[in-house]
């Protein structure tokens, strides 16, 4: 393990405000999506300095992030497939709209590459993974996290009829809810598991593992991504970290 630059919250407490921040993801996106970038922040800060990095955010999102990234002192870049969301971006936060499997940055070009829930919405997590590493200088960080499919909010918005199955959890919103889902099983959202993710970092040869842990529980629960089963209905959501070789 890394040696912790920042002072992240990391017990019970923490996991308390988080989950039911995250009850008000829908009602109040402000509330959820503030708390989660802040808390972000404090996570990569474990791992090393902010200040005066150039982290890059692949799959942007919400301005959250941007907002609390540029507090610690980061130049924050935003990429993007959305050019909606990219619009949205405060003259000075640099946007750029790209394809996490096709990173339009040069080689060794960011100290940190960082991204928040979108590796379950790639039809191929280990492209973009390697494209973030690729884009990382030598001793940076690539920060990744996801939610696992089996968790209780796989299925996003369908959850948690996912565990009936994604065809089946879709069809059934679209028939209760007049619409179809915003993230469609198969197109726009993928069967992303602990093992898969696990195997793929572990097998890169240009960059080392240094933490893996379920994102929101105590920082005390990494054991449990060791637990095979287990932890594909345990974890919610994994926060890996790799350091660039």
């Amino acid at each position: 393990m890394s040696s912790t630059h920042g002072g992240s919250e990391t017990g019970l407490r923490r996991s308390f405000r988080l989950f039911r921040d995250f009850l008000h993801e829908q009602d109040d996106p402000a509330r959820f999506y503030g708390s989660l970038a802040r808390d972000s922040v404090a996570m990569v800060g474990e791992h090393c300095e902010l200040a005066g990095s150039v982290l890059l955010d692949v799959g942007a999102g919400p301005l959250y992030f941007a907002r609390a990234f540029e507090a610690s002192g980061a130049a924050y870049i935003a990429c993007d497939l959305d050019i909606g969301e990219l619009a949205h971006r405060t003259v000075g936060w640099g946007a750029v709209a790209g394809r996490a499997q096709q990173l339009p940055f040069s080689d060794r070009s960011v100290d940190v590459a960082f991204s928040s829930n979108v590796l379950e919405h790639v039809p191929d997590p280990e492209l973009m993974c390697a494209e973030m590493i690729r884009v990382t200088r030598p001793g940076g960080l690539v920060v990744l996290s996801f939610t696992n499919w089996l968790s209780p909010w796989g299925g996003h918005e369908t959850s948690p009829w996912h565990f009936l199955g994604g065809g089946f959890a879709a069809r059934r919103y679209e028939h209760h809810e007049g619409h179809p889902p915003k993230n469609r099983y198969g197109q726009t959202l993928f069967k992303r598991s602990i093992a898969q993710m696990s195997r793929i970092v572990s097998n890169r040869e240009d960059a080392d593992v240094v933490d893996m842990r379920p994102r929101y529980l105590p920082s005390w629960a990494r054991p449990l991504v060791r637990v095979a089963g287990l932890r594909e209905l345990m974890t919610w959501n994994l926060w890996i970290v790799l350091r660039r070789k």
